[in-house]
């Protein structure tokens, strides 16, 4: 378990959520034991949890059911390492990824505004 990577991603979910105006404030909850981040108003976004790996790797996760994992594929098809249709899987934060993650997160916290948006 790479408890040091984990407070990265649970900081860097905290500023997505802060930089992004229209998530607002966001929830912090355990599902599953697992940390989960998610806006506290209804009907903003999707969740994010952050699953520690045998690996020592950290786990983004996102609901399955949605169709999130695979637009951050096509996006960011060699920056991010993507496990099934709900993982990014992330070994380290650095200059590179970052910018990448931090949009797959803002992604996630707005999805349910961008899929209304999408449907006007």
């Amino acid at each position: 378990m790479n408890n040091d990577l984990k407070g990265k991603l649970r900081n860097l979910i905290g500023e997505v959520a802060q930089e992004t105006d229209s998530v607002g404030e966001i929830e912090e909850t355990l599902k599953w034991g697992q940390p989960s981040f998610a806006p506290k108003r209804p009907k903003v976004g999707s969740s994010v949890r952050l699953q520690d790996n045998e690996d020592g790797s950290t786990g983004l996760m996102f609901i399955c059911n949605t169709d999130l994992v695979e637009r951050f594929r096509t996006q960011y098809p060699d920056q991010l390492d993507f496990i099934g249709n709900r993982e990014i899987r992330v070994r380290e934060l650095t200059a590179a990824n970052e910018p990448a993650l931090k949009h797959c997160v803002a992604m996630a916290l707005t999805y349910h505004l961008s899929k209304r948006a999408s449907k006007q």
